[in-house]
């Protein structure tokens, strides 16, 4: 791992769980950290839930938009961080793999989501202390 280890979520949609881990490992981590996020079936936007979820946090995540899981990023990552997408997403032997069994907020209103963040704000923060463990 270089000295900016970078990490990839991925989800099918890229519009909810993968948007709201990436956001939090922005907003905890600065720059030493590069963070992206991709789905296996990106959906048209990222979930309006998870955006007003986020919101409430004080994390804007309106200018983010759900992105195609490309062999390059995937290849190119030192952390996948995997959140349901099943076998649609590649293995590449010698990168760390993460499986995030998180409830799916597609089609829930914020209340629904609200715990789904603050759970994934807790795995990121520990995900963090891995990845810094000076810091």
């Amino acid at each position: 791992m270089s000295d900016k280890p970078s990490v990839l979520f991925v989800c099918v949609h890229n519009a909810g769980r993968s948007q709201m881990a990436a956001a939090w490992l922005r907003h905890l981590a600065g720059d030493t950290v590069e963070v992206r996020s991709a789905g296996s079936a990106p959906a048209d936007q990222v979930n309006p839930a998870a955006v007003e979820a986020m919101r409430e946090v004080g994390i804007d995540i309106t200018d983010q938009t759900p992105k195609l899981l490309e062999y390059e990023t995937a290849d190119s990552s030192d952390v996948i961080v995997t959140m349901g997408c099943g076998d649609a997403c590649p293995v590449f032997p010698g990168k760390r793999y993460e499986d995030w069994k998180l409830e799916d907020p597609a089609g829930k209103g914020v209340e629904a989501v609200r715990p789904i963040r603050d759970e994934i704000r807790t795995r990121v923060e520990k995900l963090l202390t891995e990845l810094r463990p000076t810091a």
